[in-house]
């Protein structure tokens, strides 16, 4: 049996043992080494996650927002407010000024500068009386802008039907709407304006960790390997069994097992674990907009992909036809006459081998000018067709 040693630094150098003793030590060396090289080459080829924290892909069950909804009015408009027809409008101003005392009939109000608005918010977990949050105020009726708008006291409820938070204040608008009849010039939305720490919390809606006998923890994304994964780091970092995973998203963790006696310490130390976290190949489209967000995971078999573009133009062209000047016969008639033009791009290709990322097949998209939602619609034949190694979701 002969040996070859190559030597890292110089590949094209080699050296045969030439003794019996020399090739027989060698052949041990080999027989123990070149095993351990194979799997540190094998490992370092196969794909590998990034490191994240658990903090970053899991959630605690039972610890989320809370949505809340108010109905208000905002005042102060300049002229933009809810019009006449905007019956609910009226009679809610009609109704505050009753809380105050004063005593209008709606049949008879005319007021430009006040809309209806629903106000919402989320209400964070762990939220104490007087904590404050931001609130969006988005106009009911038929309001022009919002702008330069005050909402008045608005109170915020739950879907329990208990008022937990009270708003109130100036609204910060991202966008404008200027002119008079059909010369108007808006800009993004102008009926939709936000309020930061606008709504300030009347009622207690935290969680009392201390009765929590098990911590669940729920992945965003489902997955098994990462479930398993976290409950094995989990169980490594407390020394015992105290981790299962549930399903492909929960994970538990027996609080009394772990031997520490509060549980937001608990989940302070969980939180701060590492796994090697996988991203699943995943491919969104907004077919509305035409935006294509994928993975870099994402990965596509051998496929060929041809794309032509058919045109079919029709062109109607009103004309007139008349006599002769000085003719004495003859009616002015109107004639259409129409043309209809066709237009068939040769169609183009484009090969994708084994092994094809998304930059590759990105690449050979634009080669053939296809637009964004020729894109969409060539992910949507590449999956018919098997081709695409991830879940396309469109929006």
């Amino acid at each position: 049996m002969a040996f070859w040693i190559l030597m890292t630094d110089h590949p094209a150098v080699a050296y045969r043992p030439r003794t019996p003793a020399l090739r027989s030590l060698f052949s041990k060396v080999a027989a123990s080494v070149l095993p351990a090289m194979l799997l540190v080459s094998t490992a370092q080829a196969a794909p590998q996650g990034r490191q994240v924290q658990l903090r970053d892909i899991t959630d605690i069950q039972g610890v989320r927002d809370n949505q809340l909804v108010g109905y208000g009015l905002v005042v102060g408009l300049r002229g933009t407010g809810d019009r006449q027809q905007t019956f609910f409008t009226v009679q809610t101003l009609a109704n505050e000024m009753q809380r105050m005392g004063v005593q209008i009939s709606p049949g008879q109000v005319v007021v430009k500068n006040i809309a209806a608005v629903f106000v919402t918010a989320a209400l964070p977990p762990f939220a104490h009386p007087g904590m404050k949050v931001d609130i969006t105020v988005s106009s009911v009726g038929d309001a022009r802008s919002l702008e330069g708008g005050v909402l008045l006291m608005t109170s915020l409820r739950g879907p329990d039907g208990q008022v937990y938070a009270e708003a109130q204040g100036a609204l910060a608008l991202g966008g404008y709407s200027e002119g008079t009849g059909g010369n108007v010039r808006s800009v993004n939305q102008p009926n939709v304006g936000r309020i930061p720490e606008g709504a300030i919390v009347e009622r207690e809606a935290s969680v009392d960790l201390s009765r929590f006998r098990t911590v669940s923890f729920m992945l965003r994304s489902s997955d098994f390997t990462a479930a398993r994964d976290i409950a094995d780091v989990v169980n490594k970092e407390f020394g015992k069994p105290i981790a299962v995973a549930q399903d492909s998203r929960t994970i538990s963790v027996d609080v009394q097992g772990s031997g520490v006696s509060s549980v937001p310490t608990l989940i302070s130390r969980i939180q701060a674990l590492s796994i090697r976290f996988q991203a699943p190949a995943k491919v969104v489209v907004n077919e509305r907009t035409g935006t294509i967000v994928m993975g870099g995971a994402v990965t596509l078999s051998p496929v060929s992909v041809m794309h032509g573009s058919l045109s079919i133009q029709v062109e109607t062209v009103h004309e007139v036809s008349q006599p002769l000047p000085f003719s004495n016969t003859g009616t002015t008639t109107p004639v259409e006459n129409t043309t209809v033009a066709v237009k068939d791009a040769p169609a183009q290709s484009i090969r994708l081998e084994d092994g094809a990322d998304v930059d590759d097949l990105i690449r050979g998209l634009h080669a053939i000018g296809a637009t964004s939602h020729d894109i969409v619609a060539i992910l949507q034949a590449i999956k018919a067709a098997g081709g695409l190694q991830a879940d396309l979701e469109v929006i």
